[in-house]
């Protein structure tokens, strides 16, 4: 066979060209986001086609789906002959079991019926995005997940017209209520247009948080460390040193006088050194996860090495704090740094195979968008996380807000937790991007892949005691996913299950109505978490006098001479947390 001619060869394509190709897509991208949240608009449309093809493909999927759409219809006849027929105490059962629809006024007629019928338009597509042979796993619960989430915004209960709490408050009020919900909504709309401060209700950093004296003995370019001193006249010989996530500011465990950790600790003998992260601006961009492990926990570990000479410490992470914790304990373990008396973890997480709903938010098409618009950016703005999060419990955070303080033109009382909830922080365009990659989407951490100055660790390697607490109720890190630690610390392991959230699970301070928690020791890698909660019962109050417990029995004698002067930079709260 002869050939046609030469063969010409590929022609290259200069650096510089492919250099701009780049920024224009990155630029372009980074638009994009400003207008979806930071979601990937490219990784849903994956997911929904892949349902949609493998629907296609399915005709008994098809038939069960006709056949329940037929069920329904049936249903929704029977709904609208019969719950106007009903006594005006009793309500339907659909009804009953959806928060959003327990007020009495929905049991009048039509109202009923628009949320009997939209009840069972969820059920429908509920059904139509599960159990579709073929697809990835994850693109199911992708699509099911945007469903529910794009029929909660269209529920009748989020409408003035078809609400009919609304429509009698606007008829009682002839319309002061929409004049309230609109002047709300212009304060609102004005303040995030201007980018100023969310409204905190009078709570304020240094007057009505984070009021519990200490003074900053540290500062680098990360963190400033916050020292505690005591009560109490004998102090406990080990410190405690708390590394709390960055991206949220420290002092959720130093709210009100009330509720403060800090301050209990302190009630309790034990000296507490804070770790506060700075927030960091675009300048910033180059800090990686390793300098937060290095500029953050081991410069922290060091200067309190210094107040307290050859003396162990404890260490608590809270949230991301507790994974940073549990690598530098890790590489600590490798290197035969025997510095740590303790690990206490809480609602943090070292596996990420079941971190919960938030993963559907990361994927290589998810982490790819967020590194193009932090590489505009140097960093990730808080609003742009804050979706995210607000989308796992939209009618609670999104939807219930919009009908309270916009149709009903009611202002929530604000409290201590929803004032620090709303001081938001960012993220730094390296460190962030390193974290979904290596540790969410690849999850090096469990499979031991992880490395920290260019070695691997090993959780396994960590020998010291472990006190890891999860929350019932935690849409950011599950429970079951915080019992992980259990599978991989060599060296005895303990486990909390706390009633609450994310947030309020943790600060469950005592005397706090409605708290319950389990406890008890973990005995083997192998252990399954349901066994465990059938083999300990719940116990009434607060989980913090267990762990001051714990602490108590993992530590030395108590000691009288005051640790060694550190110099003072400056009162707590300190600088950072105002940034």
């Amino acid at each position: 066979m002869e050939h046609a001619g030469p063969i010409t060869p590929a022609v290259a394509v200069p650096v510089r060209e492919t250099q701009a190709h780049d920024a224009i897509d990155r630029s372009y991208h980074a638009a994009l986001g400003s207008l979806t949240g930071g979601l990937s608009p490219m990784g849903l449309a994956t997911a929904w086609f892949d349902w949609a093809a493998h629907l296609a493909g399915s005709p008994a999927k098809q038939a069960e789906l006709h056949e329940r759409a037929v069920a329904n219809a049936a249903k929704a006849v029977q709904a609208a002959v019969s719950c106007p027929l009903r006594p005006a105490s009793e309500s339907c059962d659909a009804m009953a079991a959806d928060k959003r629809f327990r007020d009495k006024e929905w049991q009048r007629a039509p109202y009923n019926l628009l949320a009997q019928w939209f009840l069972l338009t969820e059920d429908w597509w509920d059904a139509a995005t599960r159990g579709v042979q073929g697809m990835a796993p994850r693109h199911a619960q992708i699509v099911n997940f945007a469903t529910r989430q794009t029929l909660d915004m269209l529920a009748p209960s989020n409408y003035a017209a078809t609400n009919p709490v609304v429509l009698d408050r606007t008829r009682e009020e002839h319309g002061a209520n929409l004049l309230r919900g609109l002047r709300n909504w212009m304060e609102d709309f004005a303040r995030d247009a201007e980018g100023a401060p969310p409204e905190t209700g009078g709570f304020k950093v240094g007057e009505t948080l984070a009021t519990t004296p200490g003074e900053v003995v540290y500062r680098n370019r990360l963190i400033e460390l916050i020292r505690y001193r005591p009560t109490t006249e004998s102090v406990q010989a080990e410190p405690l040193l708390i590394v709390p996530a960055w991206i949220m500011k420290y002092y959720i465990l130093d709210l009100s006088a009330h509720n403060s950790m800090v301050r209990f600790l302190l009630d309790q003998g034990i000296e507490v050194y804070m770790i506060s992260w700075l927030n960091p601006g675009e300048e910033d961009a180059d800090l990686g996860l390793e300098d937060y492990v290095r500029l953050g926990i081991f410069d922290a570990l060091e200067v309190i090495e210094r107040a307290v000479p050859g003396q162990k410490i404890h260490a608590a992470g809270y949230c991301l704090g507790g994974t940073l914790l549990s690598i530098a304990a890790a590489a600590m373990a490798r290197d035969g740094d025997a510095r740590l008396a303790s690990l206490t973890l809480l609602a943090a997480q070292v596996d990420f195979t079941e971190a919960g709903e938030i993963t559907l938010f990361i994927d290589d098409s998810q982490v790819a968008f967020l590194e193009d618009i932090m590489a505009e950016q140097g960093y990730l703005k808080s609003d742009q996380m804050a979706g995210a999060f607000q989308m796992l419990r939209s009618n609670d955070l999104i939807w219930s807000r919009t009908i309270r303080e916009y149709l009903l033109g009611e202002r929530g009382s604000m409290n201590d937790l929803m004032a620090w909830n709303a001081d938001a922080t960012r993220m730094p365009a390296r460190m962030h991007a390193e974290y979904l990659r290596k540790l969410f989407l690849e999850n090096r951490l469990a499979l031991g892949q992880y490395s920290v100055d260019g070695r691997p660790i090993s959780l396994e390697d960590i020998e010291v005691p472990v006190f890891a607490v999860g929350t019932e109720r935690d849409h950011v890190a599950p429970w079951r996913s915080a019992w992980k630690i259990t599978r991989f610390a060599d060296g005895e392991n303990t486990f909390v299950l706390t009633s609450g959230g994310h947030n309020a699970g943790i600060v469950s301070e005592p005397g706090h109505p409605r708290r319950h928690f389990r406890a008890g020791p973990v005995p083997g890698h192998a252990t399954d978490p349901d066994l465990w909660i059938k083999a300990h019962a719940v116990r009434e109050g607060s989980w913090w006098p267990e762990w001051t417990e714990w602490l108590e029995r993992h530590s030395s004698e108590r000691r009288h001479v005051e640790a060694a002067p550190l110099p003072s930079l400056c009162a707590a709260p300190g600088r950072y947390v105002f940034g």
